[in-house]
């Protein structure tokens, strides 16, 4: 096994998608928490030290949208990888403004990409 590179949280409401992003990361050598949605994120990153977080944009209770805000409100700096199937132009200015650092589309972007991106960014 690879040596522990970071710890990445990924906030996404389709399990199987979020399991096999956990596989993959865990077989890459980071240790991942994976939750549902963005509740508790606050109390979260006051307990645990992420090096990245990998968010969908819709999700239940808190959305991505809101992640971000929160990040943004609390000033925050761990870089975020959005990861979602809105596609639109507007989606992506708006994640960008308020501090995403990519905004990848799922149908159009396999795990080894994602993987790729954020070993790109943390180590």
């Amino acid at each position: 096994m690879a040596e522990k590179n970071g710890k990445i949280l990924i906030l996404e409401d389709e399990k199987p998608l979020a399991r096999a992003l956990e596989l993959k990361l865990n077989h890459e050598g980071f240790e991942v928490i994976s939750l549902p949605n963005g509740e508790g994120l606050e109390a979260l990153l006051g307990k645990e030290k992420i090096a990245l977080i990998v968010c969908d944009l819709v999700m239940p209770k808190v959305d991505g949208f809101q992640v971000l805000q929160i990040l943004n409100d609390s000033k925050i700096k761990i870089p975020v990888i959005v990861l979602t199937n809105l596609s639109q132009a507007e989606d992506e200015k708006r994640v960008r403004e308020l501090g995403a650092s990519d905004f990848l589309i799922k149908s159009n972007t396999p795990i080894s990409i994602v993987v790729e991106n954020i070993k790109k960014r943390i180590t």
